[in-house]
């Protein structure tokens, strides 16, 4: 029986998140104090006061969301005496959550993570100017289909596949031309509905390539040590442990497509059984839910979660 931590990734924030958890062990406020003092700004009152508008900012989710998923690991770990690398077989996260799973196993710190989160948000919303961009959601349509979508749509647009979520829920982001025309060229290959996303930039596609240049400056100037285990990359869908490998294959994530879908299913076919979705919300483990049945995923967010999922950990 093997297990993986999964860590969210934008969207699943919301005021008031890891509150509770700062309150409950001195440890978790320790986190977010290291990621407060690394930004120089107080993070911590932004995600627990609001308002949701200011933490919806992607520069302030993304490091917001790490922050969240590295506390409730830093309870697991010093609290608990939880081991990492005897607990799991993998880690991986979804898009900003790549980065979470990382500092999770120790490739590089909290607060460089914060710190190149808070980076990869302004860089990813200074890429497209504001209205040029968009992003929607096709559902009940697999991969291949919104391929074919996405080329029909483009017509001289970017238009690219940026999260394969699960079996039925894929992704597409470019330019808002492009993105308006899916839902009438969807009819010919069966689309049931192209929803918009609430988003400020059209992220995972070609026109954050920007951004992915100011990520590779980033990342080529912070230390970084191999992960404690495998992490599974979002762009390969496959275990990588090279510091140098995990550097460009974070710059690709920028603008590649987070496969996620494969992400778990790989996972899955090495064995794994049980995932742990690690920090804010429950939306990897409905997605998890979808992608293999046979996969029990659990959320850990609360102090409550925390003792339960050890619980289900020493059982299995």
């Amino acid at each position: 029986m093997a297990r993986a931590f999964v860590f969210p990734g934008q969207g699943s924030q919301v005021v008031g998140m890891g509150k509770v958890l700062a309150e409950t062990f001195a440890s978790a406020r320790a986190v977010f104090d290291e990621v407060d003092d690394a930004l120089g700004q107080k993070l911590s009152s932004i995600m627990w006061e609001g308002p949701i508008e200011t933490l919806t900012l992607t520069e302030n989710a993304q490091p917001a969301l790490m922050a969240s998923s590295l506390a409730v690991m830093r309870v697991l770990e010093k609290e608990k005496g939880l081991d990492l690398a005897k607990t799991v077989k993998f880690v991986a996260g979804h898009s900003l959550g790549e980065y979470s799973a990382l500092a999770a196993a120790g490739t590089f710190t909290i607060a460089d993570a914060a710190r190149l989160l808070k980076l990869r948000g302004q860089a990813m919303q200074k890429a497209v100017p504001v209205g040029v961009g968009a992003m929607a959601a096709l559902l009940g349509v697999s991969i291949d289909v919104a391929r074919k979508i996405a080329a029909d749509a483009a017509q001289g647009d970017v238009c690219d596949v940026a999260n394969d979520n699960d079996p039925t829920q894929v992704v597409l982001s470019g330019h808002k031309t492009a993105i308006d025309r899916i839902a009438e060229v969807g009819k010919a290959h069966g689309l049931r509905r192209a929803m918009p996303l609430p988003v400020s930039a059209p992220f995972h596609c070609a026109l954050m390539q920007p951004a992915a240049e100011a990520m590779a400056d980033a990342l080529a100037k912070v230390a970084m040590k191999a992960p404690i285990v495998p992490v599974i990359s979002n762009v390969l869908a496959a275990p990588i442990s090279d510091p140098a490998d995990i550097r460009r294959r974070l710059v690709e994530q920028v603008t590649g497509t987070v496969r996620w879908r494969e992400c778990v299913e790989a996972m899955a076919k090495a064995g794994v059984t049980e995932i742990y979705e690690i920090g804010t919300g429950k939306v990897l483990s409905g997605l998890v839910g979808r992608i293999d049945k046979s996969l029990k995923s659990t959320p850990i967010g609360l102090p409550a979660d925390i003792d339960a999922a050890l619980a289900l950990i020493a059982a299995s």
